[in-house]
């Protein structure tokens, strides 16, 4: 199957053109093909720009286990109306992914319900290094240095030192301090209201942890991406970075602070918690210099009678995927930042990090991972409308001008005209580790 988008303003990696993309089965087969050029099917693009597919390299789809707040169909459905193709999943399900047997198990489960492409992280215990060094298939390993959903808690010194210096795949992690917390929420009587989430998982607590992080890495020389950075202070740590450091920042961490519990009570509560409309300033700031590489949700779910349980009995995390991309093209209409910048942030640099072979941008045998964007059509974002499994967004209500219209996965359309197509599914992510990183392939 062959399909043409036509008179598209197409972002490709050294220049935003007005031109033409050829899909040739699940690649990209031409840019700018030759006007007499025949397809099976011609989608005129007309006013609209043609991106590569977003990569969501930070997402908990629940499944196995929890599969009442969400699961991978639903997730990959949502991901599809949002205009991201591949996801990349953390191992805290139940059972968590440990093991290189239930990361093979977690592969099966998504080639049977996943409408997009998928990666699967195999998650860091005290004492699986044996396992960590065997995992193949996979983007990398992921430590939680701070307690989060579930238990998978590793913060004892010599088992982060034999995993930095005993495996070899990238590491990520969750950096808050363990003890700080314990202290805080202790200092806090284990909190009486979501503002004292914010003052338990505090600035201290993710300092310290990203801190040991990031010094772990340099000593082991090991490769290393700092998640979901909560703090300004943080973003002063990746000015020396040594050539192995990478980090990201979430929606949440860019456009709500402290001031929004008041309105939104525990439905922005997370882990890492919110801090101030300062710190989200700096950490816009890191992504416009560059210290910060990535953008990621860290869709996380639960069902809104869960998220409305009085604290701290409220769980924490929200979900994402099916606006992350809307909300940073609004940000190209605020003038904040430009098409080109969020299409490195979301598509390209997280290929680059975690070394996934042909994606990430618009070029000629790349996968056909595409998505149509408008960036004149504004739309507001409603409860009822999501798809998603847990059936809310903390975004409710808000109005954002730039939508994604049409997703291509490996050359099919996945969504169009406001309707998903789930007759295929995506395909296992494909990784190369061999080939150095995002330091090593900058151009």
């Amino acid at each position: 199957m062959k399909t043409l988008i036509r008179n598209a303003t197409v972002v490709l990696p050294h220049d935003t053109l007005r031109t033409s993309v050829l899909i040739d089965g699940e690649r990209i087969g031409a840019i700018d093909p030759a006007i007499h050029t025949t397809a099976d099917e011609v989608v005129d693009a007309h006013g609209l720009h043609l991106i590569p597919g977003v990569i969501d390299d930070q997402v908990h789809f629940r499944d196995p286990g929890l599969t009442h707040k969400e699961d991978l169909a639903a997730a990959s459905r949502a991901c599809a109306k949002g205009g991201v193709t591949t996801f990349l999943e953390m191992p805290n399900t139940n059972p968590t992914t440990t093991t290189c047997q239930r990361l093979e198990e977690k592969l099966l489960l998504a080639a049977g319900k996943s409408i997009v492409n998928y990666g699967f992280y195999v998650g860091a215990t005290t004492d699986n290094v044996a396992e960590l060094r065997r995992a193949e298939r996979t983007p990398g390993i992921k430590i939680f240095i701070g307690s989060s959903t579930g238990n998978m808690l590793v913060d004892e010194q010599q088992a982060l030192e034999r995993i930095f210096a005993e495996s070899s795949l990238p590491i990520t992690a969750h950096c808050e301090d363990e003890n700080t917390v314990r202290a805080n929420r202790e200092r806090f009587d284990g909190g009486r209201s979501v503002d004292d989430h914010s003052r338990i998982r505090d600035e201290t607590a993710a300092i310290l942890a990203t801190t040991r992080a990031i010094d772990l890495a340099k000593r082991h020389r090991h490769r290393f991406h700092v998640l979901h950075v909560s703090t300004g202070a943080e973003t002063e740590l990746f000015r020396d970075h040594s050539g192995l450091i990478t980090a990201e920042a979430c929606p949440h961490h860019l456009f709500f602070s402290v001031d929004d519990y008041a309105r939104l009570g525990t439905l922005v509560q997370m882990n890492p918690s919110l801090k101030t409309r300062a710190d989200n300033a700096r950490i816009w700031q890191a992504l416009l210099d560059g210290r910060i590489q990535v953008v990621a949700t860290d869709h996380a779910p639960h069902t809104l009678e869960e998220k409305k349980q009085p604290y701290p009995k409220s769980p924490s995390g929200l979900p994402a995927v099916e606006n992350s991309l809307a909300l940073m093209l609004n940000q190209v209409n605020l003038g904040r930042c430009s098409l080109e910048q969020v299409v490195h942030w979301m598509c390209e640099a997280p290929a680059r990090v975690w070394d996934i072979v042909d994606k990430g941008r618009i070029e000629v045998g790349y996968d056909a991972d595409l998505v149509l964007v408008d960036l004149g059509r504004t739309a507001t974002i409603r409860n009822e409308e999501q798809l998603t499994k847990c059936g809310w967004s903390p975004w409710h209500g808000e109005s954002l001008t730039g939508w994604p219209v049409r997703t291509w996965v490996r050359g099919h359309c996945v969504f169009a005209k406001g309707k998903i197509d789930a007759t295929r599914f995506g395909a296992e992510a494909r990784f190369d580790h061999a080939r150095g990183g995002y330091w090593a392939t900058q151009d």
